[in-house]
């Protein structure tokens, strides 16, 4: 089980009219698909991973390919003929009650027990080159919202962060569960959650292990909309038209917001170096505990196939 070298090699694409079909849809693979919807000026991107509900390779391969297509978009695209331009960019999920669990732990226990520390890095490399993009909105006028509907962990919770709003339905709920393993969430948590809630309850809801709420995640100030199940998307696009008469103006500020609490890409770098670093120093132990949340991960996966 190896970490392909294409997650850092996909070329950058272009967003066009032979990407997406004529309503409006693209389908990167069985586990990732965009739709453009035109009222709302807004790309929906929808993971639905296989066997489980977390960020496999061949996943963060084609959320790198989004990601370049974003890039060179220059906030439009081209459907149809015509132009239409990007205003947001939405993540979501498409596994009934679980946004996403994190981290291919499956995988890190294989790495690990090989000792392979280029693998380890380039997996969290994989992983920050995809978040810091969506952090930074792709330095385009473009805002960013993760809407979660169900389990939202680890490196889901990380991904979830990386957008400039959370909306949760009610019974979402939301942790870093790496601590019951002696790790720690090392893609992007500490640097998203300091600069959003302090140090101090960063480092709480890291070091705890416990899992939250919705309600007590916007209670926190980490979630910034909380809706009743099964209306996240409506609640979304309910957001977009609040803001479409101030959307320049908010989104100007949800860029001086990232220029206040600056983040570069190399602080997210150093700490998937630190992540790495401590994943090769578990023991046995630590290993027999991260396969139990494996188990779990195989659960849910396969609770949501039937």
């Amino acid at each position: 089980m190896n970490v392909p070298t294409q997650l850092l090699e996909a070329p950058r694409q272009r967003i066009g009219s032979q990407e997406f079909n004529t309503q409006g849809e693209i389908h990167f693979s069985p586990q990732l698909q965009a739709r453009y919807d035109k009222e709302q000026q807004a790309l929906w991107l929808r993971w639905k991973p296989s066997p489980r509900p977390c960020f496999n390779p061949a996943l963060l391969r084609d959320l790198r390919r989004y990601c370049d297509m974003v890039d060179v978009s220059g906030a439009e695209l081209m459907l149809n003929g015509e132009k239409f331009p990007i205003a947001y960019s939405i993540l979501t999920s498409g596994t009934p009650g679980v946004f996403n669990l994190g981290g291919d732990l499956d995988l890190f226990v294989n790495l690990i027990e090989r000792r392979d520390r280029d693998g380890l890095q380039m997996y969290g490399r994989a992983c920050i080159d995809v978040l810091y993009r969506n952090y930074v909105s792709y330095d385009l006028p473009i805002t960013t919202i993760s809407l979660v509907q169900g389990e939202c962990l680890g490196g889901g919770f990380e991904c979830a962060l990386s957008s400039d709003l959370i909306v949760a339905e009610r019974s979402s709920r939301f942790g870093f569960p790496e601590i019951l393993f002696n790790l720690f969430p090392g893609m992007g948590a500490y640097s998203f959650l300091e600069r959003k809630v302090g140090q101090k309850l960063t480092e709480r809801l890291i070091s705890s292990g416990q899992i939250f709420s919705a309600e007590e995640m916007l209670s926190m100030g980490v979630v910034d909309v909380v809706c009743e199940d099964g209306q996240g998307e409506a609640e979304v696009a309910a957001l977009i038209r609040k803001q479409s008469r101030n959307r320049n103006g908010l989104n100007a500020m949800y860029r001086a917001r990232r220029r206040v609490h600056r983040l570069d890409f190399s602080e997210l770098l150093d700490i998937v170096n630190i992540w790495v670093d401590s994943a090769l120093r578990l023991t046995s132990r630590d290993m027999k505990l991260m396969q139990k949340l494996v188990s779990r991960q195989n659960d849910l996966g396969a609770h949501q196939v039937h």
